[in-house]
């Protein structure tokens, strides 16, 4: 349904997902004017969102640009571009374009612990959070992991510490963070990205006003060009002053802060090498936050993880099975490969999906040196197996549970079966979780059998 919106008082909200209900949720609360629209014709929840607000105007379909045009501001969720041509023309003609995170820094009134990065961010998030609870603080987190920016808003909170995704900061002015940080920066969303260049300059945006800021020492591309005068603290690599680093002694490999030492790694719950890397973010951030020293370290002592993120599954016959269905692009993968890659060690990586316009020789290199086979799956399986060559034996599979089966026929005892798709799963799945479900159930099959 339409009509025509007679106040420049109105603001219009694009997507009726989760995001956009609690951006409609928020604006109600404050009494503030809205109009709905969805690109979509018929959007999944549209019966839910017509209950929830009866009176409020829904426009699905074509954007409406007569309509935007009359709006005073558009709050546009992260799955809708801001280069649809409608939106576009209504920024041209002078409306504010923002998301659901400009309005929630106007709002927020405790500091603001930013994070994204490619890779990573949910897992380096979690453990913050946990790090602060564990503290005693009262701590909020979401963003793009979990619970939507605005319905964490609250007075009482302490904290915020949220995981943001490049879409979600294209529409932020200045994000004012108590410290902000990309973890890393490779290849990902170019289907929707006219380059590299566009999608690094939408998470370079976190940096924006920031106070403190943590820098990835080994991934120059973190770097913040715009940061004039504000002191990066790095991590990664060897630790000196002004790090968050390694230090290796004659009584093993210590996480350290500047060159003093503060815990074995051998001691963190978190497998893989590409999880040390992600402890010494958390701590980095964690310490520019003001999160006591001995409750962080305390996390990261218990801290086992998260769901599809180099999860350790099951083993049989010492053959170890790993879910990491979260590597949706190359990057993930290749840090799930690094850090689960030992001598003489073969991994057997279940890899395919929608490639999202990658470029799938990335990894060659890595999938060479541990003399890798791949088992391919899902729509885009030949673009990868050309991508591969001979960079590894080529194995294809029709289902997840027969890609188990071939992966596990493959291995040999030592060995290790890897789910790390580097790609997206809506050709075959609901979701990355749902593929990893599918995964950890084939799995047990195997396991049982």
């Amino acid at each position: 349904m339409s009509q025509m919106i007679a106040t420049s008082k109105v603001k219009a909200i694009i997507g009726t997902g989760i995001t956009g209900l609690s951006v409609a949720r928020f604006l109600a609360a404050q009494g503030q004017a809205f109009v709905l629209m969805d690109t979509r014709s018929n959007p999944p929840n549209l019966e839910k969102v017509q209950h929830e607000f009866p009176g409020v105007t829904i426009i699905c379909g074509e954007l409406d640009l007569h309509t935007l045009l009359a709006c005073d501001e558009i709050i546009v969720s992260p799955g809708v571009a801001i280069a649809t041509p409608a939106i576009e023309q209504a920024k041209a003609a002078g409306i504010s374009v923002v998301g659901d995170i400009e309005l929630f820094v106007r709002a927020a009134k405790a500091p603001i612990v930013a994070i994204t990065g490619s890779n990573a961010k949910s897992t380096v998030t979690t453990l913050v959070g946990e790090m602060a609870k564990v503290a005693g603080m009262n701590v909020a987190v979401g963003g793009n992991l979990g619970t939507p920016a605005l319905e964490l808003l609250n007075d009482a909170v302490e904290l915020y510490v949220m995981e943001l995704s490049s879409f979600q900061l294209e529409t932020v002015t200045k994000l004012n963070a108590k410290v902000a940080t990309i973890l890393n920066i490779s290849a990902d969303h170019l289907d929707r990205y006219e380059n590299m260049r566009a999608y690094i300059l939408a998470k370079l945006r976190v940096y924006f006003g920031a106070e403190h800021i943590v820098v990835n020492r080994k991934d120059i591309l973190t770097h913040p060009p715009l940061a004039a005068g504000v002191k990066p603290v790095y991590f990664g690599g060897n630790a000196d002053f002004g790090s968050f680093g390694l230090i290796q002694d004659s009584d093993g490999e210590f996480l350290a802060k500047n060159l003093t030492p503060l815990m074995a790694t051998k001691e963190l719950k978190i497998r893989g090498r590409h999880n040390v890397d992600n402890a010494l973010a958390a701590l980095a951030l964690g310490d520019a936050a003001g999160i006591p020293m001995d409750a962080m370290l305390a996390t990261l002592k218990s801290f086992s993880g998260l769901r599809h993120r180099c999860e350790f599954v099951a083993e049989k016959n010492a053959v170890e099975f790993y879910n990491d269905s979260k590597g949706t692009n190359i990057g993930a993968t290749l840090a799930a490969i690094q850090g689960l890659a030992r001598d003489p060690q073969q991994l057997i990586v279940i890899l395919g999906g929608e490639g999202k316009g990658q470029d799938f020789t990335e990894l060659t290199p890595a999938l060479r040196s541990i003399n890798s086979k791949v088992v391919l799956i899902g729509r885009d399986a030949p673009i990868i197996a050309e991508a591969i060559g001979d960079a590894a034996r080529i194995i294809y599979a029709d289902s997840m549970q027969d890609a188990v089966n071939k992966a596990f026929t493959a291995a040999k005892s030592g060995d290790a079966v890897l789910l790390s798709p580097a790609c997206a799963s809506f050709d075959m799945f609901k979701n990355y979780e749902d593929r990893g479900e599918k995964f950890c159930l084939a799995v047990q099959e195997v396991v049982a059998s």
